[in-house]
């Protein structure tokens, strides 16, 4: 990551929204989502990761995000939950990062975010079944994205070199579903535009 970095991570990074197979945002911001606003969450597990002296390993992140039909408008709502089990400095810095306080491809999209509700510290659990994840929260969240079938069953169906801030260049396609209520803000989801790629980032 180099030695200028201030923190850096790598991991899985999984999401699932209300559009169709695709949803035309995450192509770009400058198209529109299938409908009137577009909610949905990214899943974040942390394979490794350093924030200056502080190891990232291991943990877990969940952020939901209710956007209007063209993202790049901005006037975004976002929520962010942070593994619990992450101590009180990690998690300083964790929340940090996904705040885009810190720099970083969060810092990015940060910038539509005009309504941001309180971070929340909660025991979240992951699982990664190979094309099957699932990361669920007691009490508010289910989730989980599966990868479509693809012409060869050895291989999963892909996209390949789609810029975006936060997913790596090859994304698997997948289809989600998800159950989440809190704080006002809901998602219900089955069969939807999902897919997951491996992260890797840094902030300066």
């Amino acid at each position: 990551m180099g030695d200028s970095a201030r923190w850096w991570a790598k991991g899985l990074l999984f999401e699932n929204c209300n559009c169709q197979l695709l949803c035309p945002a995450h192509l770009s911001f400058k198209q529109r989502c299938e409908h009137e606003r577009c909610v949905g969450h990214w899943a974040i597990h942390i394979r490794d990761g350093r924030y200056g002296g502080l190891a990232l390993d291991g943990f877990n992140a969940f952020i939901v995000n209710d956007s209007p039909q063209l993202m790049i408008s901005g006037g975004w709502t976002q929520a962010v939950y942070i593994d619990a089990r992450a101590g009180e400095a990690e998690g300083r810095e964790l929340e940090g990062i996904f705040t885009g306080q810190s720099g970083g491809p969060w810092a990015v999209l940060a910038r539509f975010v005009s309504r941001r509700l309180p971070t929340r510290f909660v025991p979240i659990h992951f699982k990664d079944d190979g094309r099957r994840k699932a990361m669920w929260i007691d009490g508010c969240l289910e989730t989980t994205v599966e990868a479509i079938k693809s012409a060869d069953p050895a291989q999963e169906a892909v996209l390949e070199n789609v810029f975006n801030q936060i997913h790596a260049s090859t994304q698997v396609l997948a289809l989600g579903a998800t159950r989440y209520a809190d704080r006002g803000m809901t998602l219900t989801t089955s069969g939807t535009h999902a897919l997951y790629s491996r992260f890797s980032w840094a902030g300066p």
